[in-house]
């Protein structure tokens, strides 16, 4: 409402501040073209590619650290030190390494990825409780057993904490890095708009944004209540 009305005042041309209709028709004339269709399968393909190996590398990395000792002693340290670097900061050096195609965006969507997984991993196994361990020992069970059997299941809500907060980190990501150098995705489509001062191109492209990443952070977050609960009833 505020938009719409002072979109009418006249304070700012409508160049600048786009009304809301002509936002929406311009959305619809996107979905009409299959610009909205083809920009947000790509920029989906890349998150997902980013997100699984960030992810998988992540849960692999805080198992490494919360179970091996000498792990954590030579590695934790350095994982420490590397995760206070904002992503952002590492796109000249990955642009320099991989280029500005695909992998470039896929290793930045990773990179976001794997910090905040490896770390609530890494608490989620510290804090698995000590009784759990004893039984595991008194059973003798191997040690692929023990992870598969005592130790997932139970830091399982710790790792879900950690996919849901890079899951919303690598979506700012992947629109950030499509910005810097794409031909395709969200972030395409908003600097498109601007290249061509189509503003309301750009709004499209930034409500769809952060209309993704909302629908993807709900997601994860009922995915989250729900092992909470199952998590709750099982230790019971």
């Amino acid at each position: 409402m505020a938009w719409e009305l002072t979109s009418r005042s006249g304070l700012f041309p409508p160049s600048i501040l786009v009304p809301p209709w002509t936002v929406v028709l311009t959305f619809i004339e996107l979905c009409q073209s299959g610009d909205i269709t083809t920009n947000l399968i790509a920029s989906l393909r890349r998150l997902a590619l980013g997100y699984i190996s960030g992810a998988v590398t992540g849960i692999a990395f805080g198992l490494l650290l919360g179970l091996v000792p000498k792990a954590n002693q030579y590695l934790g340290m350095i994982f420490n030190m590397l995760r206070q670097i904002p992503v952002i900061a590492l796109a000249p050096l990955l642009m320099l390494i991989f280029g500005i195609q695909e992998t470039f965006k896929v290793v930045m969507i990773a990179v976001a990825t794997f910090f905040p997984v490896a770390l609530n991993t890494l608490d989620g196994t510290r804090n698995v409780p000590a009784a759990y361990l004893e039984v595991a020992s008194a059973l003798c069970l191997r040690w692929w057993m023990l992870i598969r059997r005592v130790i997932l299941p139970a830091a399982l809500p710790a790792i879900v904490t950690g996919l849901r907060v890079s899951l919303s980190r690598a979506w700012l990501i992947l629109v950030a890095a499509e910005l810097f150098a794409s031909s395709e995705g969200i972030g395409y489509l908003i600097d498109w708009g601007r290249q061509l001062f189509q503003l309301d191109i750009v709004m499209v492209g930034v409500l769809l944004a952060g209309l993704i990443g909302l629908v993807l952070d709900i997601s994860l977050r009922r995915i989250e209540r729900r092992l909470s609960r199952w998590n709750s009833q099982r230790t019971a």
